[in-house]
């Protein structure tokens, strides 16, 4: 392999890894504690970089994202729910999830039902909410950062890589792993370390405002972590906390 096709692999992997972890903290932190459930209090200063990121990282649109996740809260894994391996199946959402995702997300009723105090902004209504803009304009800085081919490779291995990620939290957290609490969702701390957080999904599911996702010793929340750094420099501050279990 030519050292030049060495550099460029390189730099396209890196690229793939931050935006990959980029888009995972602003789902957890952004998108989910703060805006989905009203747990978290974010300074303009970072939500707005957040919003940006998974904007040309997915081409999500957070109003329809909060309105199919309320939804899939207010009917876990029972007729209702978005997204649900006890219903669809785990290898239909591990491998289908985004279909799930965008059949619920583009339900004119879901979305007004579900999230109307999200996404009204000016901003929203003119950028935001085009995330084929955003997708486009993703691909063009990849593009110029590493070349149209490594850069459209690397855009399109992040964006598959978030995407499978989603998948795992909707599909294995609702069928593998353990449990502190008694609802359908399940822990699964190396999915945590993966998604900022939210493989933490049972403890999720019994404290769903809570800013913290971890509730035992031993338990990691990265995006906790990220959380705590940005109080301490007023930048957040976490409204809702759950109870700390002893064991």
């Amino acid at each position: 392999m030519e050292p030049a096709t060495v550099v460029h692999l390189l730099y396209a992997v890196l690229l793939v890894a931050v935006s990959v972890q980029l888009s995972s903290f602003a789902t957890s932190i952004y998108l989910h504690r703060s805006l989905a459930h009203r747990g978290l209090y974010l300074n303009p200063v970072v939500a707005f970089p957040m919003r940006v990121q998974l904007w040309l990282a997915t081409g999500i649109n957070p109003k329809e994202w909060v309105a199919v996740h309320r939804k899939h809260h207010r009917h876990t894994d029972v007729e209702g729910d978005p997204h649900s391996p006890v219903l669809e199946g785990l290898w239909q959402i591990l491998f289908g999830n985004i279909y799930y995702y965008a059949r619920e997300a583009h339900k004119k009723e879901t979305v007004e039902t579900f999230a109307p105090d999200v996404g009204n902004g000016w901003l929203d209504r003119h950028f935001f909410r085009y995330g084929l803009l955003g997708v486009f304009c993703g691909i063009a800085i990849c593009m110029w950062l590493l070349g149209p081919v490594w850069g459209g490779i690397a855009f399109l291995v992040q964006a598959g890589t978030y995407i499978f990620f989603s998948a795992v939290v909707n599909g294995a957290n609702h069928a593998l792993g353990s449990r502190n609490f008694e609802n359908t969702a399940t822990n699964l701390q190396i999915v945590a370390l993966l998604t900022a957080g939210e493989g933490l999904h049972n403890n999720h599911h019994a404290y769903p405002t809570s800013a913290r996702f971890s509730i035992r010793r031993g338990e990691i929340d990265p995006s906790w972590i990220v959380v705590k750094i940005l109080s301490w420099l007023r930048l957040a501050r976490p409204l809702k906390l759950a109870p700390q279990l002893e064991s």
